[in-house]
């Protein structure tokens, strides 16, 4: 089964972060990643840094995933 843990994990595994929530209900997960990786990178391209993340996790067991990607600087001003 499909944990919020889980997915945390694996994304922290696949990209370095300063901070990563992840919450659901075992179908639908919400996740707020913050990465100094996504300095630059507009969100579409964060979110494929995020699915690569995943690998193949994503198209096989996670079927819906609501990101926020923020870069440090962009959580420091979001308190």
């Amino acid at each position: 089964m499909v944990t919020p843990e889980s997915i945390e994990d694996s994304i922290r595994k696949g990209l370095a972060c300063e901070a990563v929530e992840v919450g659901g209900d075992g179908h639908h997960f919400e996740a707020r990643i913050v990465s100094p990786a996504f300095r630059g990178l507009s969100r579409v391209a964060r979110h494929r840094l995020v699915y690569d993340a995943m690998g193949d996790r994503m198209r096989e067991e996670v079927h819906a995933l609501s990101m926020t990607t923020l870069t440090p600087e962009e959580a420091a001003s979001h308190g």
